[in-house]
């Protein structure tokens, strides 16, 4: 039989990948304990993208506080083989003890761009790399798809209904919660609701009119439960499910409450239309349109282009999977050890040399470029990248809640300029250069590089 295992990924310093653990000791065996720089950023946009929206810095900051190896993960880790009895010693008190840069959660990026930037004793910077990829990966594909969702939408109310088809439990969570952060209106997943604190949604689903004699009766039977409810009109005609509605209104009267009607299949833009025509023609003007069924960022913007008169969407599976765009190519490499910068060479993947900044110019309220420097520079805009964790324990600006990541979010769309709200894109890119000073240190580090690279030559 197998042992049922106690597992938090979120705090268990095992959630890493092997070559991880064998740096470490190699790490350990050769005394390379100086501090070393790494940073998180990615070198092209997904397609279709015309910018990413940064997420799931709260999650990575959790990670390193709480970052440990317990008595039974070293025990199992001994039976692995390969492990010294020494290093795996060394490992029980292991901790996070460095210090992050990052943008705030909400921001938006560019390629290059380090989200995070995380300085520690190298074992330590070297180990969360895993950990900080899969949060910033998937809750930055969210949080720029829901962004999109949200500036097709035009203002009108957006949920996220994605989590059963999203990629595990941890996902339907991360996803409820980036959405809201990008500006929905909450989540149908009640869970995230409680942990995140973010308003949760829900109306009802086609079994539960099934399950009663004829649909009147389920709408009636429902709206007495939960009067300002929305009803699900398309179990069995969409039209004669409008006129049900209208009929409850009737019987009930005064006490008559309900306050939407949720379409979840068929030609959406033409069912709304005329399910408007119908409550507007007995004065249930008040009742809204709310629409699901496999939408998505280009479905909405068609449904509005349309003229169709839907006042919510809810989006599930093309929100929870980014559908259209699934992964970013993020990266996370050493840039710095030991007051040196290093770089990668490799071919279309070169990565500067050097801890980093990136400094916005914005006019007229909106973003105009970005620049890419070296930290210690002092150069025109807004510093993007701030300190929110010190000796390992979050600063002030770590602690950010939810609403305000949310509040920042809403702002950044706010400066984006036209172009980069476009669902498709755009042409040219978003402007992002590199100072001078950064360039200089490149081509130095890449000269100094290539000589080593010549055999039997000594730089």
């Amino acid at each position: 039989m197998t042992q049922s295992l106690s597992f938090d990924p979120h705090c268990s310093a095992l959630f890493t990948d092997l070559y991880e653990l064998t740096m470490l000791q190699a790490y350990y065996a050769e005394g390379m304990q100086a501090t070393a720089v790494f940073e998180l950023f990615f070198r092209e946009m997904p397609p279709q993208r015309n910018f990413i929206m940064a997420a799931g810095l709260d999650d990575v900051l959790a990670y390193l506080e709480g970052l440990r190896f317990t008595e039974d993960e070293l025990a199992w880790l001994q039976t692995q083989g390969g492990f010294s009895d020494a290093f795996l010693e060394s490992l029980q008190d292991f901790r996070f003890t460095g210090e992050v840069y990052a943008v705030a959660e909400g921001t938006v990026v560019f390629p290059h761009e380090p989200l995070i930037q995380i300085s520690a004793p190298l074992p330590e910077a070297q180990l969360v790399e895993t950990y900080a990829l899969n949060q910033i990966h998937l809750q930055s594909l969210a949080a720029t798809k829901a962004a999109r969702v949200l500036i097709a939408a035009e203002g009108r109310t957006v949920v996220d209904f994605g989590s059963r088809r999203s990629h595990g439990t941890d996902a339907a969570l991360k996803v409820g919660r980036t959405s809201y952060l990008a500006g929905a209106a909450g989540t149908s997943n009640v869970a995230a609701g409680r942990l995140y604190g973010i308003p949760i949604f829900g109306t009802m689903a086609h079994s539960y009119v099934q399950a009663h004699p004829d649909e009147l009766s389920a709408f009636s039977a429902f709206a007495r439960q939960y009067p300002e409810t929305t009803l699900l009109v398309d179990t069995y005609d969409t039209l004669l499910g409008v006129d049900n509605v209208i009929a409850l209104a009737r019987r009930l009267g005064d006490d008559f409450r309900v306050r939407a009607i949720r379409l979840d299949s068929g030609d959406l833009a033409e069912l709304a239309r005329q399910a408007r025509h119908r409550l507007d023609g007995a004065g249930l003007h008040s009742v809204k349109i709310f629409a699901s069924s496999g939408l998505n960022e280009y479905k909405i913007r068609d449904l509005l282009a349309a003229g169709a008169p839907i006042d919510g969407f809810g989006v599930g599976t093309d929100l929870a999977v980014s559908a259209d765009a699934p992964e970013i190519d993020l990266s996370y490499k050493l840039v710095a050890y030991d007051g040196e910068p290093r770089m990668k060479l490799s071919s279309r993947k070169l990565s500067r040399p050097g801890r980093k900044q990136v400094f916005r110019v914005s006019q007229e309220g909106r973003m105009v470029h970005d620049l890419i420097a070296l930290h210690d520079e002092k150069q025109a805009g807004q510093p993007l990248l701030e300190p929110v964790m010190g000796n390992g324990r979050r600063l002030p600006s770590g602690c950010a809640p939810l609403t305000q990541a949310r509040a920042h979010a809403q702002a950044q769309l706010a400066v984006l300029p036209a172009a980069l709200k476009a669902l498709e894109r755009s042409a040219p890119a978003y402007p992002v250069s590199v100072s001078d000073h950064l360039e200089k240190v490149t081509q130095e580090v890449t000269a100094h590089l290539q000589r080593r690279l010549v055999p039997g030559k000594t730089p």
